[in-house]
Parts: structure tokens; sequence; C-alpha cells
């Protein structure tokens, strides 16, 4: 149950992202279409965060402690640059434009994400 309320967190986050960032699109044909797309680049999204950023650090540790954490927020992104292309690959209606709008792209995609979880828990309690 974890999985799908991150899955839908991450998902109204990159909707919200969407209608902030100029430069970061989503264009489906009718709703469910669009709600259906961002699921998809959600979990793409969440993917290429759990696989790649973890390595990314360790291989890129040194650049972290040199910029003070800073080089974190290209790692970022150059990861959004990446799910667009994924998203472009399966032909998704979602588009990045540039690196730009990927930087201030993520940024709201992580502020929202956690804005968001700390409304909404992770799991239900009690059980």
């Amino acid at each position: 149950m974890g999985f799908l309320i991150r899955l839908a967190i991450t998902a109204v986050a990159l909707w919200i992202t969407t209608l902030i960032v100029p430069g970061v699109h989503v264009s489906g044909r009718t709703g469910a279409n669009t709600v259906l797309t961002l699921i998809v680049v959600a979990l793409i999204f969440g993917v290429v965060n759990a696989v790649l950023k973890p390595v990314i650090k360790v291989i890129g540790c040194l650049f972290y402690l040199l910029t003070l954490g800073l080089f974190a927020l290209v790692v970022n992104a150059l990861l959004f640059l990446l799910t667009d292309w994924i998203a472009h690959v399966l032909r998704l209606p979602f588009q990045v434009d540039g690196f730009w709008a990927a930087f201030w792209g993520a940024i709201v995609m992580a502020v929202v994400t956690w804005l968001i979880s700390v409304v909404v828990p992770d799991r239900l309690e009690g059980r």
C-alpha cells in the first residue's frame, strides 16, 4: 500500500510541477490519458531515482562535499532529463524543455513531494 501512496504523491507532485514550471509539459488527449501519463512518468521518475541516485552519490561524493551539496541540484536536474528521455522513448506525451526547466522542475517536484508527504501518511497506522 505504501508504494501506491508514494506513486500517487509523486504523480500529483509531477502534475503540480507541470502547472508551475514553464518548460515541463504533459499533453494527453483526454483527462484519463493525462492521468495515466502522469502515473507512468511518476513510476519512471521513481525507478530512475531509486536505481541511479545512490550510485551517483557514491561515485560523486567528492563533488557533493566540494560544492556543499549544491551538486545534488544538478544531479536531480539530470535525472529529471533522463526521465524525460525515457518517456520520449516510450512515446509518452511528457516533455522537459532543456536543463533549466529540468533544474526548476526537479526543485518543485522535491518541495511538493515533501509537502504532500507531510500531510499524507505513508502507511496506515494500527495495521
